[in-house]
């Protein structure tokens, strides 16, 4: 009941909401509760966000394979683009929805370097621009939400440099539309500087 009226609050005093969240997630966290991730996804959409990304952190992509029915349940209210060991299917209509399973910020700018060589590009046409073009996650989250108390990983470690970040004091199988709604309140709140 309490939480209800909070929600309430929280709804009300929305103004300014991010184009693109961005929620980090381990693999245990997908495995204690697999059907946040479309509950969160849900939550997105209603608000209005454009689009959301979640990553979750594994070594071992392997071990997720169970959880892909749930993932791929998004795909009924969204545009689910899923990023599963070398393959991508997309499915759906709708918001953009990415999911990436273990994927790698370092590792996908080591595969642009190894692109731009294999297309025979003059290293000193190398430059921002061009390094983006090559990227596999062409967006760039306004808000990324960690859940729980494990660090950031190097997933769009180029893309969110200028992304504002907020650490939520819950874990995710925990997570309630109340504390996304209070991550957004945070959002809302910063003077975005774009590094400057």
């Amino acid at each position: 009941m309490i939480y209800r009226f909070y929600e309430k609050i929280l709804l009300r005093d929305l103004r300014t909401l991010p184009e693109h969240v961005c929620f980090m997630i381990t693999e245990q966290d997908m495995l204690d509760a697999p059907g946040n991730l479309a509950l969160a996804a849900q939550w997105c959409r209603d608000l209005g966000i454009k689009s959301a990304t979640f990553h979750i952190s594994t070594a071992d992509p392997a071990r997720l394979e169970r959880c892909l029915p749930r993932i791929r349940e998004v795909a009924s209210i969204a545009r689910l683009t899923l990023h599963y060991r070398d393959e991508k299917e997309v499915s759906g209509e709708g918001m953009d929805v990415t999911v990436a399973i273990g994927k790698s910020g370092r590792e996908e700018i080591a595969g642009c370097v190894r692109r731009m060589a294999e297309d025979g590009v003059d290293p000193e046409s190398v430059d921002e621009d061009l390094l983006e073009s090559y990227l596999t996650f062409k967006y760039e989250p306004d808000l990324v939400i960690k859940t729980g108390g494990d660090h950031l990983t190097d997933f769009l470690i180029w893309q969110s440099v200028y992304s504002e970040l907020f650490f939520l004091d819950v874990n995710w199988a925990l997570l309630r539309k109340v504390d996304f709604l209070r991550a957004l309140r945070d959002f809302q709140s910063r003077a975005r500087r774009f590094g400057k």
